[in-house]
């Protein structure tokens, strides 16, 4: 199979031959060396003719088996907007009774989280937390459940998850509505079992009803062990919130040695260390991107595409930050979507036309894309080093943890432009970004992309070829 190649200003071929390496804990290590150098930026190409106007709906790849990066996202899992309701409880053991109070625990995780999902979702998300505030102490010492990494949830078992979840509704009793919820937040206590940095346990059980209570099954259930390491912890529980809403590991759990993935482009791989947004592809799968800021390119011939960065925030901001007018706080925003979508934005308008791009799909299979966006410091950004033009696989076809979306990197080798120092941080892939005069091509799918210029808002130019 030919091998995608990226080259830059100079014209010197880069072959992507990086690797990382997982340990037995399940965080990355990676191989460091100093950061490479610019890119000078080049002068503009004469502006191409628009394109065909192309539906989202052809970009929009269904998904698989199991948990995926497919779109639309299956039912049973939690809406992605309006007011989304999260029942937080909390749980020690006999042999690990909290050494800290329901509200110290409530408050590593609150109201980060929820200002997380407001801010990657652009307001869409109205997250609120509802907290019962005291120790449901489980019948059992911690180590007679069986909870270990990997470990799941399985309706005959008696101990292990299940059991849990038959005392936590117990002990809740009538107290609670849990047909009111869209998601449950169980924060054990942090002394409950080992640290994460021997091993990280936190998990959820997405997407379909668990053990009966009497309003109804719990679902999209999250439990969340010990304290993570880094400088927003919080991320792990918007980690296991990200599969309520029905999105894939993108960390590797297949055999052999683990490929370069997506690095700290995204918390559903990495959620530790400096904090991070989600790939675009994700937020047009959540709806947090509307279908007319993706450019669907499925024709041959040459396009150019001004991509504005993910994290900047919208020109309308006070209107688009609130859900959308007459839907309601409760509405589900997938039945926004009909099958078909209304068409985008012509992919080759002019770079001042004042259009807000924010992705570019290319399919390359009935399964497989490649992406376009641009990534700058930004609120859930702000440890980028290397802005510029993230290029991502995308694999509808593959199961969670096993590559839905591999991001390409225009360094490799380089040991990335992070702190090598910091053993929290994904170094590899943190100057992953294509810079003006970079070019990516792939061969196999006769896809290329060249970074053309930057504007003074951080926008992108880009000239995309398909064959």
């Amino acid at each position: 199979m030919p091998t995608a190649t990226t080259t830059n200003a100079a014209g010197r071929p880069r072959i992507s031959r990086g690797r990382a390496l997982l340990s037995a804990t399940g965080s990355l290590a990676f191989i460091v060396s100093t950061a490479p150098g610019m890119v000078a930026a080049l002068p503009a190409d004469p502006p191409l003719p628009p394109s065909s106007i192309t539906t989202t709906g052809v970009c929009a790849l269904p998904g698989g088996e199991g948990l995926h990066a497919g779109i639309p996202t299956p039912p049973g899992f939690a809406p992605t907007g309006g007011t989304i309701r999260a029942l937080t409880l909390f749980i020690d053991f006999p042999d690990a009774e909290a050494r800290i109070d329901t509200g110290e625990r409530f408050a590593e995780f609150f109201p980060a989280t929820a200002e997380y999902f407001a801010t990657a979702s652009r307001g869409r998300m109205d997250y609120r937390p509802d907290p019962v505030h005291r120790w449901l102490r489980m019948s059992r010492p911690f180590e007679e459940y069986g909870i270990d990494r990997g470990v799941g949830w399985h309706p005959d078992d008696p101990a292990g998850y299940n059991a849990l979840m038959l005392e936590i509704v117990g002990a809740v009793g009538e107290e609670v509505n849990f047909s009111s919820y869209d998601v449950v937040n169980v924060l054990a206590a942090p002394n409950a079992g080992p640290s994460a940095l021997e091993t990280v346990l936190s998990v959820s059980f997405p997407g379909r009803p668990l053990v009966e209570t009497p309003t109804g099954p719990l679902r999209n259930v999250s439990f969340i062990w010990s304290t993570q390491p880094g400088d927003s912890s919080h991320r792990v529980l918007v980690h296991e919130n990200g599969h309520a809403f029905g999105l894939p590991d993108l960390y590797w759990t297949g055999a052999g040695e683990p490929p370069l993935l997506t690095g700290h482009w995204d918390v559903m791989e990495q959620d530790w260390g400096p904090s991070n947004g989600l790939l675009g592809w994700h937020r047009w799968k959540l709806e947090w991107l509307d279908d007319d800021q993706v450019d669907c390119v499925v024709e041959s011939g040459t396009t150019e595409h001004r991509i504005v960065p993910l994290g900047t925030p919208d020109a309308d901001a006070p209107d688009n930050d609130a859900p959308d007018a007459g839907a309601g706080p409760d509405a589900d925003p997938r039945a926004a979507r009909p099958e078909g979508a209304a068409p985008v934005r012509p992919p080759g308008a002019p770079a001042d036309a004042g259009t807000d791009t924010r992705l570019v799909v290319l399919p390359v299979g009935p399964r497989r894309a490649i992406t376009l966006e641009v990534r700058t410091p930004s609120a859930l950004d702000h440890a980028v080093c290397r802005s510029g033009v993230l290029i991502t696989r995308v694999d509808t076809a593959a199961r969670t943890g096993e590559g839905p979306m591999r991001v390409e990197d225009a360094t490799p080798g380089s040991g990335g432009c992070h702190d090598p120092a910091d053993p929290q941080l994904a170094h590899e892939l943190s100057d992953a970004a294509f810079l003006p005069g970079d070019t990516f091509h792939d061969p196999r799918t006769g896809v290329r992309v060249r970074v053309v210029e930057v504007d003074g808002d951080g926008a992108h130019v880009v000239r995309v070829t398909r064959r």
